[in-house]
């Protein structure tokens, strides 16, 4: 059987019932001081977890493996310029790195397509680049579908507000062009991929195993490659079949653990796209956001698709979070009336994506993490006294000189840990979710 096919229901197969079982985590520096010595401890911690990541009869084909980091500008400024597109400052262009399938013809049509939503959305495509890849001693299967893949310049033909409106078109963008893509050009949809576009973070990730993901990225072992974060994340599955583009960490998460109730997650989703409505979306562009999930992939990669929605929308990620994710609140006597009404208040609009979960998460300006309410996917966290903050699925996934540690514990059911790399301090969970609860009179 070709592992990488798109699989079907055959016999007592069922794709929903697949589950996982992964190794998460981060580095970030609180203090928001990017350097690549952050992306490095974060690989090392990745091959770290090499047991929590999988492979087949092929040892070097894995499940797959990736890092999340912040937009290194300065090194990919200096990259552009080596193929004559010249970025505008940061904050003023999106990129994002794109699978295509391994067919020049087809990579063609696709850019057709992705000229033509940029074109709709008014943004002017600066130009691609090729993204050196290493595939030296990747695993037959792997290497059989390994994708095309190259790196996407963006920006607006017309002054924006600010970086988040732009991040909003690059949404649309994305959406519209995969959607067109898929519903037009015959074999892409388990290939073709953006795995970001953003003017914050950037996703390097692949059917990889741990060890081989910097190999496979000469990029990432590049000294001028730096970030403040560097989320990671190896893929073990027990059930499920591995692709290219379900590789995590996905745009704004890594997740450990399965939801359980993705199969009606999914078709609550489906059913309320005709209901929504935003004040910073048209009804043009939510038409080209639709459709939101796809049962074709995990049910970790439509998490994010509905964490990006609920994100663009105007909320912040810890809220999104919390309506996503909610601590048990039902029955607690104990817990403010004005906490109370928030979920309450929620629970009309988005039902629980429930499951033994722990989710790290970042918008690339805040790193976090949180843990379901059951609990039943502990982790760790440390910050030391040079302000590095290291949070993963098990204690000692990178080795750190503990007289330094200033302050360590552990994610607790329903609880979120946050770290605002803004503020360059760590915000306890009655702190954020007092002024989340308070924003607005939700009884």
């Amino acid at each position: 059987m070709n592992m990488n096919k798109k699989l079907e229901n055959v016999g007592l197969y069922r794709s929903e019932f697949e589950k996982d079982a992964c190794g998460i985590g981060f580095v970030a520096n609180l203090k928001g001081v990017a350097a690549h010595s952050i992306v490095k401890d974060a690989l090392q911690m990745l091959e770290n977890m090499e047991h929590r990541g999988g492979c087949g009869c092929e040892e070097n084909t894995g499940d797959g493996a990736g890092v999340l980091i912040k937009i290194p500008d300065g090194f990919y400024r200096e990259e552009a310029s080596k193929i004559g597109i010249n970025l505008p400052e940061f904050g003023h262009y999106g990129t994002g790195i794109i699978f295509f399938p391994n067919n020049k013809r087809i990579v063609e049509i696709c850019k057709e397509e992705i000229f033509k939503a940029a074109e709709k959305l008014n943004l002017n495509i600066l130009g691609f680049r090729k993204v050196p890849v290493n595939n030296t001693g990747i695993g037959p299967t792997a290497l059989a579908a390994e994708p095309h893949i190259e790196q996407i310049f963006v920006e607006s033909n017309e002054p924006l507000a600010d970086s988040k409106t732009l991040e909003r078109k690059l949404f649309v963008f994305k959406n519209h062009a995969t959607h067109t893509i898929y519903n037009t050009v015959e074999g892409t949809h388990d290939i073709f991929y953006f795995t970001s576009i953003s003017c914050n973070i950037v996703v390097y990730k692949g059917q990889l195993t741990t060890y081989q993901l910097k190999t496979f990225y000469p990029d990432l072992q590049n000294e001028k490659l730096k970030s403040a974060i560097a989320l990671i994340h190896s893929r073990f599955s027990t059930n499920t079949f591995p692709r290219w583009k379900l590789a995590q960490p996905f745009r704004f998460l890594a997740h450990n653990g399965e939801i359980n109730t993705i199969k009606g997650n999914i078709n609550w989703m489906n059913a309320r796209e005709a209901l929504l409505v935003s004040e910073v979306f048209t009804k043009a562009e939510l038409e080209m956001l639709k459709p939101i999930c796809d049962p074709g992939q995990s049910d970790s990669a439509n998490l994010d698709n509905v964490v990006e929605l609920l994100l663009h929308s105007g909320r912040s990620i810890p809220h999104v979070m919390m309506m996503l994710i909610p601590e048990a609140w039902q029955d607690n006597d104990q817990m403010e009336p004005h906490k109370k009404a928030f979920y309450e208040y929620h629970d009309c609009l988005m039902e629980p994506w429930d499951g033994p979960a722990s989710i790290c998460f970042t918008d690339g300006k805040i790193v976090g993490a949180t843990l379901d309410r059951n609990g039943l996917r502990p982790s760790r966290y440390c910050l030391t006294s040079d302000d590095i903050l290291v949070m993963s699925s098990e204690a000692g996934a990178l080795v750190v000189d503990q007289s330094k540690v200033i302050q360590k514990g552990r994610l607790q059911p329903g609880k979120m840990f946050i770290a605002d790399l803004e503020q360059g301090r760590i915000v306890s969970d009655e702190e954020l979710k007092e002024k989340i609860c308070s924003e607005f009179p939700y009884s």
